[in-house]
């Protein structure tokens, strides 16, 4: 029920977020079953990837792992790459960015 709560208001807050940059947030899944639990995705054709956890280290490498593979499966030649990667997390004071580019964002920092 815990990881339902945070993905409704981990989304809540992503939509109002996405809607004032006059995006919108999907969710995605590919034909093997890889799946992002939300990308937003703006007007000018730039996107990002979010994976939303509880938190904890197992489980935000679980997320960031899922981004990595699902943004290596991106054929840039169709399209741009992800603008970032990021797991939402419902733990944490702080954001900060991983060695492999992937952001680590507890859901009280959306508010600021």
């Amino acid at each position: 029920m815990t990881i339902n709560i945070l993905a409704k208001t981990g989304n809540r807050d992503l939509r109002v977020f996405a809607s004032a940059l006059d995006g919108q947030v999907y969710h995605f899944r590919d034909k093997n079953g890889l799946e992002c639990d939300a990308v937003v995705h703006l007007r000018n054709g730039k996107f990002g990837l979010i994976e939303i956890k509880l938190g904890g280290d197992q489980l935000i490498e679980q997320g960031a792992t899922t981004l990595k593979t699902l943004a290596a499966k991106i054929d840039t030649d169709k399209m741009k790459a992800p603008s970032f990667l990021m797991v939402l997390t419902a733990t944490g004071k702080f954001a900060y960015r991983r060695a492999d580019g992937v952001y680590v964002v507890p859901i009280g920092c959306l508010k600021d």
